[in-house]
């Protein structure tokens, strides 16, 4: 198996999924070649959570890794000993298991930890001053890493703001993406070698790219790559943030969207175009080797994202606790040997779902991921009962800020306990401008919608109901103030 995945990519960034502009042919080959979800989700638009998620096949109140360390507020940072893993069932059943690029996934345990091979890519960004990428730069005699023209704009309290693009001085094979395709040929290379001298074991490699999370820095070739004129800037840039989370208009000054001109967000839209086309080309630098390797009619191959990101739309960068699609839908490709070509599924999956694939790939147990459901029969073009609807989570990132969402076909709900509620109807608003939740005429699909959330909650065993239960139009079977004492002691409490 072959596992690729970005960090912090939009789906309208890929031909295959209708982007008219950009360059994205392997991937868009990948996605010709086998199937295409165009409702994948992820459980929490975070890094490490969602990647833990991945890894666990559990949803992140489960696995309760909650946050990024570098804006850890209190959380683990670490999954808890004897979490399960699809990684060490793997290699327990003989699999050699590779993992180049970011990890993310917690402090003191590395991916080495979890049964992969590959050197530590510790952090949120590219690590270029890593030991391994230096002497791969020194072997070829490439040029260090070297950057200008930073693109920056202005907090609140007058200071620069995130670094949000900048150009790199180095020639594409010099940039930590080439490397890692690099590595990852390597280490293919070596899978295969094994194989031939009658190891036979099979093997699972992920290559996860840094990229494209910001900041977009780029060769030149890459970075003017896209004139910033085929921009056209999502509607929601017309944002108000009326009747919506103050914390959204926060982080809107937070990545001081309004600082910076329409040109400039254009410029910084094009950029990030260009860092998926450089992706993309080192993705085909992967499949491409797979193939001369004899590889590709036995080897599965995914490519999914962490979680999206958004670029200036809701006037807002990077992520945060707002959850819109443009952060929450995330790309899906798999292709199975002998598995159908070109097909589109519509089903809502997530990025969970991958982990009980994996395993069903492998002819593993899919029970211990037990939040994940096997995304095989999909693949195979049948139509097994599916839910209609994703659920996802959020707990916080510069603070705790817990949050719970249910998207349906046709609308989505979003439950902020210590700040406005959200519910958008996504067929007369798909850009999620108009807060309707207190909204008369949506009344009866507001009721349904949290009634379904508090159940699946429930069901679950996700303590966020606890909070639903007293606030919301919802009917319960048990004792709310969870008081045994205040009863006859005929009637047990429960939670």
């Amino acid at each position: 198996m072959l596992f690729l995945m970005t960090d912090q990519h939009r789906v309208d960034t890929l031909g295959a999924y209708g982007n008219p502009h950009t360059h994205t042919p392997n991937l868009d080959r990948l996605a010709a070649d086998g199937t295409r979800f165009d409702s994948f989700y992820t459980p929490t638009a975070i890094c490490t959570p969602a990647r833990a998620s991945l890894l666990t096949g559990a949803a992140p109140f489960r696995h309760k890794l909650l946050a990024n360390y570098e804006r850890n507020v209190g959380y683990l940072e670490d999954l808890a000993e004897g979490q399960f893993t699809f990684s060490e069932q793997l290699r327990s059943e003989g699999y050699n298991l590779g993992l180049l690029g970011k990890w993310h996934g917690g402090v003191r345990r590395t991916a080495a930890d979890y049964g992969f091979e590959g050197p530590d890519l510790a952090g949120w960004h590219n690590p270029v001053d890593h030991p391994d990428y230096l002497a791969y730069l020194a072997e070829r005699d490439l040029p260090p890493y070297r950057i200008t023209d930073p693109v920056r704009g202005t907090t609140p309290n007058g200071s620069p703001g995130n670094l949000l693009a900048a150009r790199l001085h180095q020639p594409v094979e010099a940039t930590f993406e080439y490397y890692l395709a690099t590595r990852t040929i390597e280490m293919l290379q070596r899978f295969a070698a094994q194989e031939d001298d009658g190891d036979g074991a099979p093997f699972f490699l992920a290559t996860h790219f840094f990229g494209p999370h910001l900041p977009y820095i780029l060769p030149e070739a890459y970075y003017d790559m896209y004139d910033p004129e085929l921009v056209e800037l999502p509607a929601s840039v017309g944002e108000t943030f009326a009747e919506k989370p103050p914390v959204q208009q926060n982080y809107s000054k937070l990545w001081a969207f309004d600082t910076m001109s329409a040109q400039e967000s254009r410029k910084l839209i094009a950029v990030y175009w260009g860092y998926v086309t450089l992706i993309d080309e080192q993705i085909g630098r992967i499949l491409d080797a797979m193939r001369e390797l004899g590889l590709d009619e036995r080897t599965a191959v995914f490519f999914t994202a962490d979680h999206g990101e958004f670029t200036g739309a809701h006037r807002l960068h990077d992520k945060g606790p707002a959850m819109y699609e443009d952060i929450y839908r995330i790309p899906g490709l798999l292709k199975v040997p002998g598995g159908p070509r070109g097909q589109v599924r519509e089903e809502f999956v997530s990025l969970t779902d991958c982990t009980a694939t994996i395993l069903d790939l492998a002819g593993s147990r899919t029970g211990p991921a037990v939040d994940s459901r096997s995304l095989l029969p999909l693949v195979r073009g049948e139509h097994p009962r599916w839910d209609q609807h994703h659920l996802a989570e959020f707990h916080g990132h510069h603070f705790p800020y817990p949050q719970r969402m249910l998207r349906t076909r046709s609308h989505k709900l979003v439950i902020n306990p210590e700040s406005r509620n959200e519910l958008y109807d996504l067929d007369a608003d798909p850009d999620e401008l108009h807060n309707r939740y207190d909204d008369p005429e949506l009344r009866d699909i507001r009721t349904a919608l949290t009634r379904r959330l508090y159940d699946l909650l429930r069901e679950r065993g996700d303590n966020f109901f606890h909070w639903m239960t007293p606030m919301y139009d919802v009917e319960t079977d048990y004792d709310t103030t969870l008081s045994a004492f205040e009863n006859d002691g005929t009637q047990l409490s429960h939670d």
